[in-house]
């Protein structure tokens, strides 16, 4: 499979503070990778420097071969990015919105995709409604509309869920499988790690700015199982594996990193 995301050697400093430490993972076409830690460990900051809102202090940053710094305009050409909290327009309409994000990425033939979006969405009666109208969940569903318009490669999504009542998480995680399935690359973060797990085919797991695992969920239980070496193993939880990666050796870097993959 061929890699939509490329990180290597990713350093984001600060003059107080190294939010992100010489971090490197890669996603490939048909990938969802969930991005787990806990509060502060950078993962912000790194989907902030994929989208090339914060220039890396060091390191780099591809998209398809296109580097973010180098070759930025191409690379967003191909990135989709909902952060947590979506700051769309207050006085634009759904559909306005729609026509935006057409203009900006020039797209042609676009309307029946964006009526298919919004009817999966159950956004079409609010399409004429200012965002500022909306609910937060309303709000959250019109961002993700907007960023599946263009068909990315690369979708992230941080806290994707957030103000979601069921049939919207439902509706949100059945589209990216399909995307993916048809080769787009997402990566998630969220701490809804029992949600996460339905989703994600591939785990990063970040503390204090470092990496503490990469690679597929089978592997990242075997890597972090219990030290009794009883079941929770094969069927630990990502619940479970969180807490032992973060809290456990491989936090302070002991046993746990796998190495880079094939």
């Amino acid at each position: 499979m061929t890699d939509i995301l490329q990180v290597q050697s990713l350093i984001k400093s600060y003059p107080t503070l190294t939010a992100v430490r010489d971090l490197s993972f890669s996603i490939r076409a048909g990938e969802v990778m969930a991005m787990v830690g806990p509060n502060g460990a950078g993962k912000t900051t790194t989907m902030r420097c994929i989208a090339g809102v914060f220039p890396p202090t060091r390191g780099s940053i591809s998209i398809s071969g296109h580097d973010v710094v180098k070759d930025p305009v191409r690379a967003k050409q191909l990135l989709a990015y909902v952060p947590d909290d979506p700051r769309l327009f207050d006085t634009l309409t759904v559909d306005e919105h729609l026509d935006f994000i057409a203009s900006a990425y020039r797209l042609r033939d676009w309307k029946a995709r964006a009526d298919a979006l919004l009817d999966r969405f159950e956004l079409t009666p609010k399409r004429t409604s200012a965002v500022a109208e909306l609910s937060r969940g309303m709000r959250q569903k019109a961002a993700i509309v907007c960023a599946y318009l263009h068909q990315p490669s690369l979708v992230m999504l941080d806290e994707p869920m957030t103000g979601l009542d069921p049939r919207g998480i439902r509706t949100i995680k059945e589209s990216i499988r399909e995307l993916a399935a048809i080769g787009a690359a997402f990566l998630v973060s969220s701490h809804l790690l029992a949600l996460v797990e339905d989703l994600c085919t591939t785990l990063l797991i970040v503390h204090q700015g470092r990496r503490v695992f990469f690679g597929p969920m089978q592997e990242a239980r075997a890597a972090f199982a219990s030290p009794a070496g009883d079941a929770g193993g094969a069927d630990a939880s990502l619940e479970e594996i969180f807490f032992r990666a973060t809290e456990g050796p491989a936090a302070n870097g002991g046993p746990g990193v796998p190495a880079e993959r094939a």
